[in-house]
């Protein structure tokens, strides 16, 4: 299970063509796993997500890429942070992970949550629905994913999705584990204790402490135990070896991006920014909020693999 991830948000890098960009992703992916990361994910989008850049900026479809960086890589598990489950019918999705596990030669993680980018949805096609219909969506998904990552023949009906003895052959190489992100106390955390093996929370680090006991008590009411579900939660990351430098990084990829001050002071308040000994400090309070593992990300300078084992040393110092 998760322990130390890390995630490449971002394929937008200064002086890089974009038939470049995958040799830059692949440097990014071989330096997190020797620095220890045991896993590396990407997002799963098609349009670059507000606060990282605009909606025109590359973004490399999640599986072809995690297939790809299968031969790359050989030790890091490999996932979706998160799966839309409103982007692919959840047949499709089991078999598409399956292959995943067999190409990486049992690698394979499941990320998944229900969806929420309403502008990739109305731009490319794909029906977004309410909140409330892309959590019951999710919820079908996982009952039949679930049992073809299991190798069990499937028949649901559903209001959204259909099968009929669904089979899933070959079998996986692993147990494929099931990652469910979000934080949402009443729908999403249940369904993390009953169907999931890890939750990646989203919330505020002060929050950690209510989300996890949130989640014990629904463990409690399904009869499972909370110690088998691992708990990280993806932080977003600025850090160099000085503060200076810090900022030099910021301001080349602002250069890159166009971001005016005000875009590059917003940045400096959400990321978790600094020197070594500042990001240590807020990596090391998230953890003592009870976290089982963390997810980092580097989405303004990543492509500068020093800074993945930077931040690789600085975490798992954290994690003890």
């Amino acid at each position: 299970m998760t322990r130390l991830g890390y995630q490449i948000p971002n394929f937008t890098y200064p002086d890089t063509r974009p038939e470049e960009i995958f040799g830059k992703v692949v440097a990014q992916a071989k330096a997190a796993e020797a620095a220890g990361y045991d896993r590396v994910m990407v997002m799963d989008h098609f349009y670059q997500l507000p606060g990282i850049g605009a909606p025109e900026e590359p973004m490399l479809e999640c599986y072809t890429l995690l297939s790809a960086l299968a031969q790359h890589t050989r030790t890091a598990r490999l996932s979706a942070l998160v799966t839309g489950n409103t982007y692919r019918n959840p047949t499709l999705l089991a078999k598409t992970i399956t292959t995943l596990d067999h190409v990486s030669n049992g690698r394979a993680t499941l990320g998944i949550g229900c969806g929420w980018f309403e502008l990739e949805h109305t731009a490319l096609g794909f029906p977004f629905g309410t909140f409330a219909e892309r959590f019951e969506k999710l919820e079908e998904a996982l009952q039949i994913i679930g049992p073809m990552l299991r190798t069990e023949p499937i028949s649901f009906e559903g209001k959204y999705y259909t099968t009929r003895d669904a089979v899933n052959s070959p079998a996986p190489i692993s147990r494929i584990p099931i990652m469910i992100g979000g934080g949402g106390e009443k729908k999403t955390l249940r369904m993390v204790a009953q169907y999931a093996d890890e939750s990646n929370l989203i919330c505020e680090v002060d929050e950690i402490p209510r989300k996890l006991e949130v989640l014990a008590q629904h463990c409690e009411r399904v009869g499972r135990d909370r110690s088998e579900i691992t708990v990280t939660k993806l932080m977003m990351v600025l850090v160099a070896p000085t503060l200076e430098e810090a900022n030099a990084d910021l301001e080349a990829m602002a250069a890159t991006k166009g971001w005016n001050d005000a875009i590059m002071d917003m940045i400096r308040k959400r990321l978790v920014f600094g020197d070594p000994d500042t990001v240590g400090e807020v990596l090391s309070k998230a953890v003592g909020h009870g976290l089982d593992g963390l997810t980092v990300d580097l989405p303004v300078n990543g492509h500068i693999v020093e800074r993945i084992g930077l931040l690789g040393e600085i975490a798992s110092k954290a994690l003890g």
